[in-house]
């Protein structure tokens, strides 16, 4: 079977590592994450685009292969414990709070914006999972979609490199979008709910879409709210359909591509799956939703990070505008379906 989770590059070397072999790259990923933090608290950038900032200026030091076991660490196993804990931010009543209209609304735009992202990466001559990986990171959360999406597809598949271009893409689409649509909404004379739905259903990650609608006005931060965390929640359907399609490429004729739930279905699923229902089904004390969505920003920023540093910098100066091509369309079109539903409203 081919590599579905992006692990079996990694085999043979982890069967010589020791745990003081993963202090290095650990200790290095970690100052980077603090120097991004600070930054991001001193001058307001988001965290996460400084720590891929920082982590390709140090791009230079992956040849020390010193680092290279804390770096696959904190690009693998971290980023998905981090996954598994983004289940403490969400329940399942949050979707039901949505409406049935605007729900199946939003399944339209995400379902149009993940097949606009592997059409124009076929149109552009590009890896279609390349496509899919900008279509389901812009459709759903932003860099949270786009690493969980990435380590189903495997490194192998996406690069190190097309995977730093969708966190960089995503990342200045939702601080430009952050920006610029309350004020389009404004223009148009959009209600607070049409706005939050606009806001909610059409800017990547969820700080910058949540604070979107918050700037228009606190109703419409609702709206933006319960839009953009229903959005997250479909995460889970949306792995498992991209499971199933893995596993049907990287099966042979005579297998049929069945899919086994035991095998087939990863670990960080089931832990983030598990983890939403039992926040939607008793109430958690505050300190563990708290501590638990702290790590899982902090374990997030790692894997971005170290991700950035793995890249192949050379690689991807030399993709030019061109490779941001899936992004760019994948944001216009959330943008556009979401307009255009909002007259629905």
């Amino acid at each position: 079977m081919a590599d579905l989770y992006g692990e079996m590059q990694l085999a043979e070397p982890a069967a010589k590592r020791t745990i003081g072999s993963y202090v290095p790259g650990i200790v290095l990923v970690a100052v980077a994450a603090l120097a991004s933090l600070w930054l991001s608290e001193h001058y307001g950038p988001p965290a996460i685009l400084m720590g891929l900032l920082i982590g390709l200026a140090l791009n230079f030091v992956s040849a020390d292969k010193r680092l290279s076991a804390g770096l696959d660490l904190a690009s693998q196993t971290l980023l998905r414990i981090g996954i598994v804990l983004i289940g403490l931010r969400i329940t399942f009543a949050e979707i039901t709070d949505l409406g049935i209209a605007p729900f199946i609304m939003l399944i339209g735009i995400m379902t149009a914006v993940i097949l606009v992202g592997v059409f124009t990466a076929k149109l552009f001559k590009q890896n279609m999972l390349f496509g899919l990986l900008a279509g389901g990171a812009t459709a759903i959360c932003g860099i949270s979609a786009a690493l969980a999406l990435w380590s189903i597809i495997g490194e192998k598949r996406v690069g190190q490199s097309q995977f730093t271009i969708v966190v960089l893409g995503i990342t200045i689409a939702s601080a430009v979008a952050m920006t610029f649509y309350p004020a389009i909404a404004g223009f148009l004379g959009l209600s607070d709910r049409q706005a939050g739905f606009l806001i909610g259903a059409s800017i990547h990650d969820v700080a910058q879409s949540i604070g979107g609608g918050f700037a228009y006005s606190d109703a419409a931060g609702e709206v933006a709210t319960v839009v953009k965390l229903s959005r997250v929640t479909l995460l889970v359907p949306v792995l498992l359909i991209v499971t199933l399609i893995l596993q049907k490429l990287g099966s042979g004729p005579e297998e049929g591509g069945k899919f086994n739930l035991r095998q087939g279905l990863p670990w960080f699923i089931i832990g983030f799956v598990a983890l939403v229902a039992l926040n939607s089904m008793v109430t958690l004390p505050e300190v563990v939703v708290v501590t638990g969505t702290s790590t899982a920003s902090t374990l997030l920023l790692f894997a971005v990070i170290a991700a950035a540093i793995k890249s192949n910098l050379a690689g991807l100066l030399s993709h030019g505008l061109r490779s941001f091509g899936p992004v760019i369309m994948t944001t216009l079109t959330a943008f556009l379906l979401a307009l255009l539903a909002v007259q629905a409203l």
